[in-house]
């Protein structure tokens, strides 16, 4: 298991780092604060234990950022009713208050990973990698503009045109770029996606272009780079705005000459590879600002394709929102489960500021919390997400998480939750919530 520990004390994390190594089924690595966490994490890690109170970025806004991509455990010596709902609210199961011993913390981890195996985050309905995937199962089209956007991306998917990818967060773009791949003569080569936002600046060369043996310290043998590994299908380039300007003019050369020199290398390597990229940013901003090359965008702009928001296309939430559904009940062996008409008109009015990766999760997580066959306006906690909720129906919905993940052990919901059983069982009672 893969944890990534992030907190600003260094003795606590040097004491955790000592505690683990002597246990073989865990890979740790710490961070001193949640922005140089979130430059080195990447699909690889499990699990995150994070501070609330640190500096640059705090323990919430991390969570924020991370967007329920990882199961997460906060250790924290301020912890409040509030910021406890609110990081359960942000998909924390545990909540553990400073000091505490490491059993205590090994427990919270085997309860995150048996979480992890029950729920697998979905970013997204179908992954460009499926074989399987018919070529037009990524999309549940019913609005105007999508259709357009995805009408483009079909006649561009015959040609070998570089795409360039604009939209928001969530919105689907590797999914769009999936299908250009698997429409085009490459389907059968390979789909290979590179987040320059997960990678920290000085790994982006070796990681695009490869190395040699010997090129760098640690590299004890030659590695090939994504160009590679790409070699006949289609390179997906995501947050290509985040890519370090420095290294912007290499590869512009590498899709010119169509070729790449890995780092420490000697001669050229020939590639024929797709080049698509994608940016949630505003590209003619980042060249008046100088972070991005002007002649690199236009190389890697051929053919532009914007992707609309999902609040501007209404009409493919619902559609979206069952589709989701029945593949969580599908993947986690439950009865078929079905919206309430009042879920839906809170579906259709919440605003999905996280696009389609936010509705799946929403989806996931109402199919696994709900008892019955019918999932009701309550079981999808999108009043808490806007922020609306009163303080009394946060508190409600964080008891009831609680006894949820105690299995409805109100002593061990109260422990979860670090009050005193009196405590919790008044307010239990006060919000009549069952166990």
């Amino acid at each position: 298991m893969k944890i990534a520990i992030v907190d600003d004390d260094i003795n606590l994390r040097k004491s955790l780092e000592a505690a683990f190594f002597e246990r073989d089924e865990f890979e740790v690595h710490s961070f001193k604060n949640a922005k140089d966490a979130l430059k080195k994490l990447d699909d690889s890690f499990d699990l995150v234990i994070t501070d609330l109170t640190m500096e640059f970025m705090d323990g919430l806004e991390f969570l924020r950022e991370l967007n329920g991509r990882y199961e997460a455990i906060v250790i924290t010596g301020n912890a409040t009713l509030n910021k406890a709902i609110e990081a359960m609210r942000l998909g924390v199961k545990d909540f553990l208050q400073k000091p505490f011993e490491f059993e205590t913390l090994l427990e919270a981890i085997n309860r995150a990973k048996k979480a992890a195996q029950k729920i697998k985050k979905a970013t997204r309905i179908a992954s460009p990698n499926r074989k399987e995937s018919a070529k037009n199962e990524f999309f549940i089209v019913s609005s105007a503009a999508l259709e357009r956007s995805r009408m483009v991306a079909l006649k561009t998917a015959k040609t070998d045109a570089a795409v360039m990818l604009l939209g928001e967060s969530g919105v689907g773009k590797e999914i769009f770029a999936g299908f250009i791949h698997l429409n085009s003569p490459r389907s059968e080569k390979p789909f290979v996606p590179i987040n320059m936002a997960a990678l920290p600046d000085a790994l982006v060369e070796s990681e695009l272009f490869g190395f040699e043996k010997g090129a760098f310290t640690d590299a004890q043998a030659s590695k090939p780079g994504r160009f590679e590994e790409a070699s006949g299908g289609t390179l997906f380039l995501d947050e290509i705005a985040e890519m370090p300007y420095n290294l912007q003019a290499k590869l512009l050369r590498a899709i010119q000459e169509k070729k790449i020199r890995r780092l420490g290398g000697l001669k050229d390597i020939a590639i024929d590879v797709r080049v698509i990229a994608a940016t949630n940013q505003n590209i003619s901003d980042a060249i008046k600002e100088g972070r991005f090359r002007e002649d690199l965008y236009y190389r890697l702009n051929t053919i532009e394709i914007a992707i609309p928001p999902l609040r501007e296309r209404k009409e493919e939430i619902l559609p979206l929102a069952e589709a989701a559904l029945m593949n969580a009940c599908e993947r986690y062996g439950f009865e078929k489960k079905s919206f309430s008409d009042a879920a839906k008109e809170e579906l259709l009015n919440y605003r999905w500021l996280g696009n389609v990766r936010e509705l799946i999760s929403v989806c996931e997580r109402s199919a696994i919390i709900s008892d019955g066959e019918i999932i009701d306006a309550s079981d999808l906690f999108l009043s808490a997400r806007s922020g609306v909720r009163s303080v009394e129906a946060l508190e409600k919905e964080l008891l009831s998480e609680a006894l949820n993940e105690a299995s409805g052990d109100a002593n061990e919901a109260a422990k979860l939750l670090g009050m005193p059983i009196a405590d919790f069982e008044a307010k239990r009672l006060k919000y009549k919530i069952s166990l």
